[in-house]
């Protein structure tokens, strides 16, 4: 099985081995593909393992051999799934990877909102305390999550494990879910989107991006929300309209935004949410730790297997 990874750098810029993927054929590894180059590359390939080089219909006809896509992460938005279905090619992604560590990370935005560690942290290193006259301060409150509504948009195994971590720190927590009432774990509350929005403290994005619900957290929906409302988004940047949530941040209608994705990545330099008030990002890091890129080597390594083998696993066309 002849086998090319356009895009391997961001899983792998050199401390993972893909020993379990190279057992299987012949596997070619590119750091980075610029659009232009995806053809040629890929012209050979019988598996495509691509992160976030873009593929469609364009491309699709002109790979007649090419049979699997493998999208190196669970969302698989960067692929025409259905243009892939009709040029016969399976697209397979790998969920679960990164559940803990996503969750985890969602806990960090949260708790950076509330408890300020790296501002006051900071503040200490400048001599903030050393000259205080008192033996504590601050100038910007701590916020406890006992008694806060957090909804969480979007109750998978992402989610479902946010949820774990919440309930111990007695917050409320609701869920914006297609899941009924009866299935979802005990002390979590199914609400609509609205009123997740118009009473939640916190909400918490957890769900795919689709051409459905891109941009919906927009400034029709934030006008209706509490005003103070903390916006979490580990998620994907397209859910959010950029503009609209840099206006409600400005506004005081958003008390802040803790992201982990954006809209475009990298950013443009004059994105608005890079310099809006509140606004708590890190550069997409939520999966990458290196025990869950190890693990997502070991799932593509079992999907292509599945492949070589005439049949497939976690087929998501």
């Amino acid at each position: 099985m002849n086998i090319v990874f356009l895009d391997s750098h961001a899983l792998n810029p050199g401390d993972l081995s893909f020993t379990p993927i190279q057992a299987l054929g012949t596997l070619t590894c590119y750091p980075r593909t610029a659009p232009a180059e995806v053809v040629e590359r890929a012209r050979e390939a019988d598996a495509l393992i691509i992160n976030k080089v873009r593929l469609g219909e364009d491309e699709f006809r002109q790979l007649p051999r090419l049979r699997l896509i493998q999208v190196a992460a669970t969302g698989y938005d960067v692929v025409d799934v259905e243009a892939a279905r009709r040029h016969g090619i399976a697209v397979c992604n790998v969920p679960s990877y990164s559940t803990l560590l996503v969750a985890q990370h969602t806990m960090a935005l949260i708790l950076a909102a509330c408890n300020h560690v790296e501002h006051y942290a900071e503040l200490c290193r400048e001599g903030y305390w050393s000259s205080s006259p008192d033996f504590c301060r601050w100038d910007r409150p701590v916020l406890e999550l006992s008694g806060m509504s957090i909804a969480i948009v979007g109750f998978g195994s992402i989610g479902s494990k946010l949820a774990q971590l919440l309930l111990p720190l007695e917050a409320e927590v609701l869920a914006v879910s297609s899941k009924p009432q009866g299935s979802l774990p005990q002390g979590v509350r199914r609400v609509s989107m609205e009123e997740a929005f118009r009473t939640a403290h916190i909400v918490s994005l957890h769900c795919p991006a689709t051409p459905q619900n891109r941009g919906f957290v927009n400034a029709a929906l934030l006008a209706t929300a509490r005003k103070g409302l903390m916006l979490i988004n580990a998620a994907r940047g397209a859910l959010i309209n950029d503009n609209d949530v840099a206006a409600a941040l400005h506004s005081g209608q958003l008390a802040c935004y803790c992201a982990d994705v954006l809209s475009q990545e990298p950013p443009s330099a004059d994105n608005p949410l890079l310099h809006a008030p509140g606004v708590y990002l890190t550069p997409h890091i939520a999966w990458s730790s290196f025990n869950t890129r190890t693990r997502l080597v070991s799932i593509m390594a079992d999907n292509l297997r599945a492949f070589a083998e005439g049949h497939f696993q976690n087929v998501v066309n």
